[in-house]
């Protein structure tokens, strides 16, 4: 353990290193500019700052012995460690931060999303969707989506009857047809088309009898029919449609 006069002296020579480190660092453009064979001492009495290495006590750096060859490796080796020393000070903020954002990112409470939907029926959307609802086009798209609601859930094979190649007027739900399930009449959507990952679904025909399971089932009052996300299609025991799995690996 040192004692206070231990102690004393070594702040003072701690912050005496940090006061050359400054001024060298702020000189060290103009240092650098000037033709070898420069002395630094001469610069630093124009300056008016020769002083400021000299207190008592201080360890000298006697720069008018130097070059500005080995000025350079003096200021490299007095600046390189508070440039360690920054980055990691930043680099810990920087992962209290991300921590920090993580944390308030997490999912809502089932009492915060029935807030959140209660919020959202009160504006004139959620009026519009409630009215909706309880219309009669609302109820039968709402009961055919209840109708595979535990095959969806549990994403099961569903039998399902190709009944049309195209979708209804003014759809936006991407590559699609329509199907009938259970006796009710369904949109199976896969989403935006890319190349070549439909080729084979684009090969069904009407009456075409395929198996398809789904972990989705949507609605929407702008749709007559309940839109079914298609995850897999087999037909004739045959695979020939998988969805890739979510980068989430989901």
């Amino acid at each position: 353990m040192l004692h206070n006069g231990q102690q004393i002296s070594l702040n003072r020579h701690v912050k005496g290193l940090f006061t050359k480190v400054t001024l060298l660092f702020t000189i060290q453009v103009r240092l650098f500019a000037q033709p070898p064979g420069i002395f630094a001492a001469a610069i630093l009495k124009d300056m008016k700052i020769r002083n400021a290495f000299n207190e008592p006590g201080l360890p000298v750096i006697h720069l008018c012995s130097l070059n500005l060859k080995n000025m350079k490796k003096v200021i490299y080796a007095l600046v390189l460690p508070l440039m360690v020393v920054g980055g990691l000070v930043f680099a810990n903020r920087e992962t209290k931060n991300d921590t920090s954002q993580k944390a308030t990112s997490k999912p809502l409470s089932a009492a915060e999303m029935k807030t959140e939907r209660e919020k959202w029926e009160a504006t004139p959307a959620g009026i519009q969707f409630k009215k909706w609802e309880a219309s009669p086009e609302g109820k039968k798209v709402l009961a055919g989506a209840a109708n595979i609601s535990k095959q969806v859930r549990d994403a099961a094979n569903m039998e399902a009857v190709i009944t049309s190649l195209s979708l209804p007027p003014g759809s936006r739900v991407g590559f699609g047809m329509m199907a009938r399930i259970n006796g009710e009449d369904y949109i199976l959507s896969f989403g935006p088309e890319n190349a070549h990952e439909f080729e084979q679904l684009h090969g069904l025909k009407v009456n075409d009898k395929i198996i398809i399971r789904s972990r989705s089932v949507s609605y929407a009052p702008k749709y007559a029919y309940p839109i079914v996300r298609g995850d897999y299609v087999a037909l004739d025991g045959k695979m020939i449609y998988k969805r890739a799995p979510n980068k989430g690996g989901c």
